[in-house]
């Protein structure tokens, strides 16, 4: 074996089910939540969600097992981790350490909007945000407002982070992941009940394969990115603090069911009802408007609804905080590694830098509304680079890596440490042959084809 075994000075994860439970809530967060439901409505409904699942135990466990094995044999964060992988490799962990850099302020300033109006419906007000059709974008204009909540779930996320990995992020994962669950099954079941909920459910879970197209495939490949915080380090910090008996990839597949359960849920709780509420699948807008200006009139025509929009706010709240100490996690780790400041210092330091970057994307809705940055607003722009461009090519380059440079053994002698690797022979096709040229398809088709 490799001398990198013997790096593991740093304190990781007590348990398996404390790093099943951190790395599930990394992965489950507003990609599940409003990201999912309506793309799903969007891509056909049942056929979506087929689609997205056949990818999710074929692709998505790939890239998974292939990051978490690549942070556990080397027991080191995203640069150095691809640099003792292969040296010519080291550029690509610079490359996955930006997008989480380049994500969490903008997802920062998304969690103070869901912050926000959590204290809408706490306060009895879900009738106001729910009756104004405006509330949501003269909130989001409103400066003051929106830096103020970016400020609080900056400091919720960082509080986290500074408690370090066992008693921060694994003991708030093993407490919000359950209630998490708990809190969706409830709402999916009282959604259901709403008058024409049922004419949603078959449109959500029936597949019609008459809406079957390319772009299925390439927007459940992008949600599933979004979905499994894959390529964008996080599975490789978060598996080099994986305890070495725990087997690789029993755990990928209890992450993965975690993840598409609570995303399928998600659905459950919010297409049928709002299917019902608007008319049709085309009710199903997309994006904030989504979370921000339909639900609460959904909640609102529902019996006992503020209470609904409380349980609801508070569930997406805990959601969007569990990927976003993810998100300050891998970049703390790789700035610890790289300048050798003390944990609190580089917490410290990251905070203040979301805080400062996550500010352009709040200045995009109000007195920078007009900038537009290859026709995007900030925000938006900030979600296309990430997304569309660099992770698409940081999962490609990993499995051209791991395919071809240091070979599929590199990954496979690490899973077998702990176990028997039961899909080897599927891993392999995937990470050589399948994976990688999807990539490319994806990422020529997500960046060059809106442009033509």
């Amino acid at each position: 074996m490799d001398k990198t075994n013997h790096a593991h000075h740093k304190t990781g994860f007590a348990s398996r089910l404390g790093f099943v439970l951190a790395a599930a809530g990394s992965a489950v967060g507003l990609g599940n939540i409003w990201r999912f439901p309506y793309l799903a409505a969007k891509y056909g409904g049942g056929i979506f969600l087929l689609v997205y699942l056949i990818l999710t135990v074929t692709f998505g466990f790939t890239l998974m097992i292939t990051e978490i094995s690549i942070g556990r044999r080397t027991g080191k964060s995203v640069i150095d981790a691809y640099g003792l992988a292969h040296k010519k490799f080291k550029p690509l962990g610079y490359a996955a350490t930006l997008v989480p850099m380049i994500v969490l302020p903008y997802y920062c300033v998304i969690g103070g909007w869901v912050i926000k109006y959590l204290t809408v419906f706490v306060s009895f007000q879900g009738e106001a945000a729910a009756n104004n059709k405006d509330y949501f974008d003269m909130f989001v204009s409103s400066t003051p407002q929106t830096t103020l909540f970016l400020v609080i779930f900056v400091l919720l996320t960082a509080g986290v982070v500074l408690m370090g990995v066992q008693k921060g992020i694994e003991k708030m994962s093993k407490i919000m992941m359950p209630v998490l669950i708990i809190m969706t099954i409830g709402i999916s079941i009282y959604s259901l009940t709403v008058e024409g909920a049922l004419e949603g459910l078959k449109f959500y879970i029936l597949p019609d394969f008459s809406k079957f197209s390319i772009e299925t495939i390439i927007a459940a490949m992008g949600q599933l990115f979004y979905s499994l915080s894959i390529a964008m380090g996080i599975m490789i910090t978060y598996g080099s603090y994986m305890p070495k008996s725990a087997s690789i990839e029993t755990s990928t597949r209890q992450i993965e069911i975690f993840d598409t359960g609570v995303a399928f849920l998600s659905g459950l709780m919010i297409v049928p009802a709002v299917v019902a509420f608007s008319g049709g699948p085309e009710g199903v807008n997309a994006g904030p408007g989504l979370m921000f200006q339909t639900l609460p009139k959904v909640f609102m025509s529902m019996p006992g609804g503020n209470i609904v929009g409380i349980v609801f706010f508070l569930l997406v709240s805990l959601a969007a905080l569990t990927s976003s100490i993810s998100l300050m996690e891998t970049v703390v780790a790789a700035i610890c590694e790289k300048t050798k400041l003390k944990r609190k210092m580089a917490c410290v330091a990251v905070m203040i830098g979301t805080v400062a970057v996550g500010m352009l994307s709040v200045l995009g809705f109000s007195v920078w509304s007009d900038v537009t940055i290859l026709g995007k607003g900030i925000l938006d722009f900030f979600d296309f680079i990430s997304n569309n461009a660099i992770m698409p090519l940081v999962a490609m380059f990993t499995c051209i890596l791991v395919g071809y440079v240091i070979k599929t053994k590199y990954v496979e002698e690490e899973v077998e440490s702990s176990g028997v690797f039961k899909s080897k022979k599927l891993y392999r096709v995937m990470v050589k042959f399948i994976a990688p040229v999807c990539l490319l398809v994806i990422f020529i088709w997500a960046v060059f084809m809106p442009a033509l």
